[in-house]
């Protein structure tokens, strides 16, 4: 019995979750984002980060690009070279990306979570519900730095 492939489409399903997957549901997608929220723009600064294959990350910075996630924006004109940067669509994750990461800082960080996100703002680090633990402020993408954590190798 040989094994079954999933389709990599969920046309079939009325699911935001499933049609949420078809865009970002693939391990490179997410770490490109993750690491588009830690302040990496460039191609080569995307790959020395995550250590990904060339063509793969093309790809994924293309995929991200025409779903309207991340936009190519120059900054050298000789030769020409791009960043990428998360549109307001793409900003829009960060919720669900702290909370994933959360997940994992629970599930499978046994010394410790290897990032802390900290308020700008004070000393206090981000708590579930978006909220700084030592001031009580909301917070947004715009109001944390990611520090190392207890769990930073």
């Amino acid at each position: 019995m040989g094994v079954v492939a999933l389709p990599r489409t969920y046309a079939s399903q009325n699911c935001s979750v499933a049609r949420a997957l078809e865009v970002v549901g693939d391990r490179w997608t997410i770490l490109v984002i993750r690491s588009a929220f830690e302040g990496v723009r460039r191609f080569d600064d995307f790959q020395d980060v995550l250590g990904v294959a060339r063509n793969v990350l093309t790809d994924r910075l293309a995929r991200l690009c025409d779903e309207g996630l991340m936009r190519r924006v120059p900054y050298q004109e000789r030769p020409e070279r791009h960043e990428y940067r998360l549109t307001r669509k793409g900003v829009e994750l960060w919720p669900a990306m702290m909370a994933l990461m959360m997940w994992g800082d629970r599930h499978y960080a046994p010394d410790g979570p290897p990032l802390v996100v900290g308020h700008r703002g004070c000393s206090g680090a981000l708590t579930a519900s978006f909220t700084c633990d030592a001031c009580g402020a909301s917070l947004g993408p715009s109001d944390v730095d990611p520090r190392p954590g207890p769990g930073t190798a």
